[in-house]
């Protein structure tokens, strides 16, 4: 029997609308204080710069002014597990090539504070609960659109402070949103009964064909914290290494998501 489809988890938009707001000061704040050097570091991303980096993120900020400013749609034909398997939009390292921004010069921190003041203008309306966004895979609830904007936003916080060496805090409902939407695009992507993926205390999903079990512990079970999880998820570590540093446990003969990961459409 397959398995039941899942219901899809919605996402409280006060709350999404908080944390965006907390993360992008995080990244804002952090970026004020990096160096001519630490800009010019390389960013852990193939091509990328710490500056292009930023101005990725500034983008990724704007996009919600721009989305929300533009006509709506008529209706909407993507959920957010759908967009987090899309190659287009998926927080996972871009492609090696030309930085993104790489020929815009100028002060990235501040293109970064202009477009957190632009999205502190849209915010009413973005979270409005009927509003329609056209983005580049399809049409979405505005207030999904915010969450996606979480994901590159905590994924690139990461990403920053791992290439410069400063502390970017990562908003506790950010990473829970975060964290959830990769959970459940796993077991979308993956759907089954055999496995039990843990993600304490934010997320537990069942996933890969199998034998379902049916009471007690599972008899495949991976469990690892939220951050190892976004950075599997996203490709930013491998299965193997999160194996080899204990950052992952997992039991269980099909208690192995190497073929899985990072998540891929």
């Amino acid at each position: 029997m397959p398995p039941a489809a899942r219901k899809a988890r919605t996402y409280d938009p006060a709350r999404t609308r908080a944390a965006l707001t907390a993360q992008v000061g995080h990244v804002l704040g952090a970026a004020r204080g990096l160096t001519e050097e630490q800009l010019a570091a390389p960013s852990g991303l193939p091509g990328w710069d710490v500056h292009a980096l930023l101005v990725h993120v500034a983008r990724q900020v704007e996009a919600v002014a721009w989305a929300v400013t533009a006509p709506a749609p008529a209706k909407a034909d993507l959920d957010l597990t759908t967009w987090a398997r899309s190659a287009a939009c998926a927080a996972g390292p871009p492609a090696a090539g030309p930085r993104e921004g790489a020929a815009e010069g100028g002060d990235a921190a501040g293109r970064l504070e202009e477009a957190a003041q632009g999205l502190a203008g849209v915010l009413d309306e973005a979270v409005a609960p009927e509003r329609l966004v056209a983005v580049t895979p399809g049409a979405m609830r505005s207030t999904d659109f915010l969450v996606t904007r979480l994901v590159g936003l905590v994924v690139h916080s990461d990403d920053l402070a791992r290439a410069t060496g400063v502390p970017v805090p990562l908003e506790r409902q950010a990473v829970a949103a975060v964290v959830r939407l990769l959970a459940d695009t796993l077991a979308v992507t993956v759907p089954g009964n055999s496995v039990e993926v843990r993600v304490p205390p934010y997320a537990a999903v069942q996933c890969v064909p199998g034998p379902r079990h049916t009471r007690g512990t599972p008899p495949n079970v991976v469990e690892t914290d939220p951050l190892t999880w976004i950075r599997l998820a996203t490709g930013r570590t491998s299965w193997a290494d999160a194996l080899a540093s204990a950052a992952v446990s997992a039991s269980g003969e099909r208690a192995d998501l190497a073929p899985y990961l990072p998540l891929r459409g």
